[in-house]
């Protein structure tokens, strides 16, 4: 993706005293047994608790190998920690999300080469045509898949970003 080939990192973002009281909340309301951590199970209960959907295996595995190997489960410091860095990568996808939306000027879920070069006009008027062209080649990937990689489609005045 265009942010992070170039460098650019999401920004770190610190919780209200609001939203790490509700998590301190989900912590307890997971933690079977008042164990004081969470278990692999109680952890997949808290984030579609906060965040709306199962976490896949391959995300709990890597979850549970990063925590302390003393203890038996996430500690509630561990866990806010895990759950301030899901919700900063969330706000920098939804950030990415609303500049894509930006350059999408017909909402048509992809970005056309001339669509490119108009928002980079504006919010760049003197970087030369050729940087702009080879960052729109580079490039490619759609509203809908934001998570995937799709191939440049090249045909003529038809060049899409997708």
């Amino acid at each position: 993706m265009f942010f992070s080939q170039a460098g650019a990192r999401p920004r770190t973002w610190e919780a209200t005293p609001s939203e790490r009281k509700k998590w301190v909340e989900v912590f307890k309301a997971c933690d079977e047994d008042n164990k004081g951590y969470l278990s692999r199970e109680d952890f997949k209960v808290a984030v579609v608790t906060l965040f709306g959907y199962k976490p896949s295996k391959i995300e709990a595995n890597s979850v549970m190998s990063s925590i302390n190997p003393n203890t038996s489960g996430i500690l509630l410091g561990e866990f806010l920690n895990i759950v301030r860095k899901k919700k900063e990568a969330q706000l920098y996808r939804n950030e990415i999300r609303h500049i894509f939306t930006a350059f999408d000027r017909h909402y048509r879920g992809y970005l056309t080469l001339e669509d490119f070069q108009k928002a980079f006009k504006r919010v760049a008027p003197k970087l030369p045509e050729r940087i702009i062209l080879e960052v729109f080649r580079m490039n490619h990937w759609s509203l809908r898949e934001t998570a995937r990689r799709k191939p440049f489609v090249d045909q003529g005045s038809g060049s899409r970003l997708r």
